[in-house]
């Protein structure tokens, strides 16, 4: 099948490398030449483990090519993703003029393809999208709605082995090509459900709010625990447990980031005020988790004196939102390094592959480290926020030997309390007693 791809950002590259895998002919394209002579030369230009091989595999067997030219990605397509990005504006609804007009140039380019916009767009951009399209003369256009599910640090499996596969259509010629098109990814017997357009596109902002909840109320109930003297990890595997309810996204942290959840979910917001529904749950979530991130900064400021913290220094190991990503996008490290050096605190990073991303943004406000443990030298505490594997067994006699004071703050409960307390370190964690 010959497929074009609108987008070689996070989605549309690993889709598009995703289904040359599978031995479709797939024509990426991009606006930006930097991007694109990034692509042709086998390099991506993000971090996402074993994507670059599967790019450069399917290049050098001429399944998957890169291009400026949206004639040349679109003119002989069966189906034409749209997988270009579709930012926040003030209120928290979606810009969608990105995805407005790369379905203009496909509908003039390739009448016949099949527009499927994967990018994550509000209920009833399908329906906006066509009336716009058909004013514009373009009529009896075939649409449909695949919206992804991809977890980035682990997009190339969620890809090529998904929980499912939602399709949007109205149409039952258009459900058999998506049903050929994914059979090579779900013969384990994964679904492919087939549903109405707007049903789809709900469907995929629905997933993310509730997995963004479940994250905000954990985190709810590790500041109950906090306050009593519970541990939150034996309340997650005790929760966990029922079947009802499964331990996934439970685990308690410094909060929620990245380019989704605090997107979608604020989208669903506005959504829902929209349309004159209250989204009190939704609103909680969001609340709920940038509280968290304020609060675990509280707790350092709070310990390194207050009022009195101005001049003294920590060392943070992770920026990315999340392991396996140079994402730092809305990460919650970031809320606290400018909530450090509001207070005049001196901050020390190191992160395995995100330093790049923020030293663009800070510049000189931060000192950047070449290691973890280069990064403690001198420090007076240890944040820990990326859930990174190698900060997860670290050698502690170095890390104490480069502390001023032996004192982890850790934000994702990497560590075990009485461990560290045994090392003889003052250990901070998200829900669970101190360890002194």
């Amino acid at each position: 099948m010959k497929i074009g791809v609108i987008g070689t950002g996070y989605v549309g590259l690993v889709t598009g490398t995703c289904f040359a895998e599978t031995g479709n002919d797939v024509v990426c394209v991009d606006t930006i030449q930097e991007k694109i002579d990034c692509l042709k030369g086998g390099k991506i230009p993000f971090y996402e483990p074993g994507l670059e091989d599967l790019v450069q595999r399917n290049m050098k067997e001429k399944r998957l090519s890169f291009t400026m030219s949206m004639e040349e990605a679109v003119k002989d397509a069966e189906i034409t993703f749209i997988c270009v990005g579709t930012p926040s504006k003030a209120d928290g609804s979606a810009n969608l003029d990105y995805v407005m007009t790369a379905a203009e140039q496909v509908a003039r380019i390739n009448a016949q393809t099949v527009i499927a916009i994967k990018s994550t767009v509000p209920v009833g951009t399908n329906d906006c999208v066509r009336e716009h399209l058909e004013k514009a003369g373009h009529q009896n256009l075939s649409m449909a709605s695949n919206p992804e599910f991809l977890r980035e640090g682990a997009a190339v499996q969620d890809c090529m082995l998904p929980d499912r596969v939602v399709v949007g259509t109205n149409k039952p010629e258009l459900a058999e090509l998506f049903k050929k098109l994914y059979a090579p990814f779900i013969r384990t017997g994964n679904p492919l459900f087939i549903m109405d357009i707007r049903s789809a596109e709900l469907t995929k902002y629905a997933a993310n709010s509730l997995l963004a909840m479940r994250i905000s109320f954990m985190n709810e109930i590790s500041m109950i625990c906090d306050k009593v003297g519970a541990d939150i990890t034996k309340i997650r595997q005790g929760v966990g447990a029922d079947r009802r309810i499964g331990p996934q996204y439970l685990f308690p942290s410094v909060g929620f980031g990245g380019s989704c959840f605090p997107k979608d979910v604020r989208a669903m917001v506005s959504l829902a005020k929209e349309k004159g529904v209250k989204p009190r749950l939704l609103n909680e979530t969001l609340e709920v988790n940038e509280a968290q991130k304020h609060y675990f900064a509280d707790r350092v400021i709070e310990y390194l004196g207050g009022d009195k913290a101005k001049g003294k220094h920590v060392a943070m190991w992770g920026l990315a939102f999340k392991a396996k990503t140079d994402d730092v996008r809305e990460s919650p490290a970031l809320t606290v390094v400018d909530r450090l050096l509001d207070a005049g605190i001196q901050v020390t990073v190191y992160d395995p592959v995100a330093i790049s991303n923020v030293k663009a943004d800070y510049g000189d406000r931060l000192l950047y480290a070449e290691d973890s443990y280069m990064a403690t030298e001198g420090a007076e505490a240890l944040l820990v926020m990326t859930e990174w594997n190698q900060f997860r067994h670290p050698n502690f006699g170095k890390v104490k030997l480069g502390l001023k004071s032996p004192v982890v703050f850790d934000g994702r409960n990497l560590y075990e309390p009485e461990e560290m307390k045994v090392l003889g370190f003052e250990y901070f964690s998200i829900g669970r007693p101190e360890a002194n």
